[in-house]
């Protein structure tokens, strides 16, 4: 069962885990693939040194929203080192998020830039960036553990969920199914408020923030904005936590 963890143990039971992440070779085809991309790199960030390791999650440990995405980029989040740092998707994410006060700037460009989450933790069902942004679901199935694992030690301070993409929105759901009974058809839908089983937080479905869903106007700022005002209202009214400056990040000296 979920257990209510004191702040200190709390965050340390986080950081072992994103260590744990961070050296998982538990898919082969992304564990090569990954490696491969921090070799080869794209032309823009030759002079840099990517992360090229599974990207842990990342966010403030007394989080009251929790975000699931799909997986990193392959020269976002698979070169910075943290979830939506780095591309397009994150620069929309991250300004977002600093506009609803879920975040105390409004971008992410690399790790050890300031960026700090406030009552809210970003996931993903995949934690390696696959070929092509498509992970098999044999993989995402490797990689739900961590996912439960989170929900286990974030699960009695979460007020809400928001999904980000149909992908990310069924791997929610399986790993919220292994734990808790969810009897009732849940669908998806941009913007859509799913109640997923008694005392379960609050379930929002969004479009992904790909360059793909904006640039074709499929998902738009305001759009996107809506989401995480509600997500806001959705945590209380006395808004997401305190800025604490708790919000973990593995870098390689925890490696």
């Amino acid at each position: 069962m979920y257990r209510f963890l004191p702040g200190a143990a709390r965050m340390t039971e986080l950081e072992l885990l994103q260590t744990e992440i961070a050296t998982c070779t538990r898919c082969p085809r992304l564990a090569t693939y990954i490696r491969e991309v921090a070799v080869q790199k794209r032309r823009q960030f030759q002079a840099e040194e990517y992360w090229g390791r599974p990207v842990p999650s990342f966010g403030d440990p007394a989080a009251r929203l929790l975000i699931v995405g799909l997986a990193p980029a392959a020269h976002g989040g698979n070169r910075t080192g943290r979830a939506f740092t780095g591309d397009r998707s994150g620069d929309l994410l991250y300004k977002v998020l600093f506009e609803t006060g879920f975040a105390n700037q409004p971008n992410g460009r690399m790790v050890g830039d300031g960026l700090r989450l406030n009552g809210c933790w970003i996931s993903q069902v995949a934690h390696c960036a696959p070929p092509e942004n498509k992970p098999l679901p044999s993989e995402i199935l490797n990689c739900r553990h961590w996912l439960r694992n989170e929900l286990g030690i974030l699960w009695p301070t979460l007020r809400a969920v928001v999904v980000l993409g149909k992908i990310a929105f069924d791997g929610y759901l399986a790993t919220l199914k292994e734990k808790h009974e969810v009897n009732r058809p849940i669908l998806f839908g941009h913007n859509r408020l799913s109640i997923t089983g008694e005392h379960h937080p609050p379930l929002l479905s969004s479009y992904h923030p790909s360059q793909q869903n904006t640039s074709t106007g499929r998902l738009t700022e305001g759009m996107f904005l809506e989401i995480f005002e509600r997500a806001r209202t959705i945590c209380g009214t006395d808004g997401p936590a305190k800025q604490v400056h708790c919000s973990l990040k593995v870098n390689s000296d925890m490696l």
